[in-house]
């Protein structure tokens, strides 16, 4: 009896050890997020008052991952506002020109879709009707909006300062646009902003703006 117990025991390690070989990285990835690290970690010091921290997760789409820090370190996310904010859906900024249309001069990024949910707090980026046409713009999740998944790449989700993300000014465009006052990659270790730069940098006006994608 006890050696069919093992034998029985062996056996099922075996099967579950192949199961597990046969799933995709970013479906593990899904079910045991990794830890979040410094450099891989996406800081946005709004003007609605506070930092926003994102983990970014090259493990399931590193080339979005890459293409935020390299636009990051360059400053390209600084002053940027968020010019298409839908309530209970999302809002959407990385856009130098504000009118929606804009990207960074590097070239567009081919689509990483992975299992990775359009859920509250995604990061996902924005693009074209072309499914390869992601660039700089990105937009964050107010509520889960599940019929994006597999259509736009996710590469990160709030981990901290959603209430900032949830004070961004509506509209499209919004009246008074909030601002991406700086952008940091964790691992810089750029201190946030204080209330008083905040408040300083908050009251500069904005341009008017044209919105475009995601749709509804």
């Amino acid at each position: 009896m006890r050696l069919k117990s093992l034998v029985a025991l062996v056996t099922a390690f075996f099967f579950a050890g192949a199961l597990a070989a046969q799933t995709p990285p970013t479906a593990k990835a899904l079910v045991v997020p990794p830890a979040p690290t410094a450099e891989n970690t996406w800081h946005l010091d709004l003007s609605t008052g506070g930092r926003v921290s994102i983990q970014l997760r090259p493990d399931a789409a590193p080339n979005h991952v890459e293409r935020i820090k390299t636009l990051t370190r360059e400053g390209f996310y600084d002053g940027t506002i968020f010019h298409r904010v839908i309530d209970g859906f999302m809002a959407q900024g990385g856009d130098p020109t504000g009118t929606g249309t804009g990207g960074s001069k590097l070239p567009d990024l081919a689509a990483e879709f992975n299992i990775l949910p359009h859920v509250r707090g995604a990061v996902s980026a924005a693009r074209a009707r072309d499914a390869n046409s992601a660039n700089s713009q990105f937009f964050i999740m107010f509520a889960p909006r599940l019929s994006l998944d597999n259509d736009y790449t996710v590469f990160g989700r709030v981990i901290g300062g959603m209430n900032y993300v949830d004070a961004i000014a509506r509209g499209e465009p919004p009246v008074n646009p909030t601002r991406v006052l700086r952008a940091s990659i964790g691992s810089d270790n750029v201190p946030p902003l204080s209330a008083a730069e905040i408040a300083a940098a908050a009251g500069q006006p904005a341009a008017p703006v044209q919105a475009t994608t995601p749709r509804q």
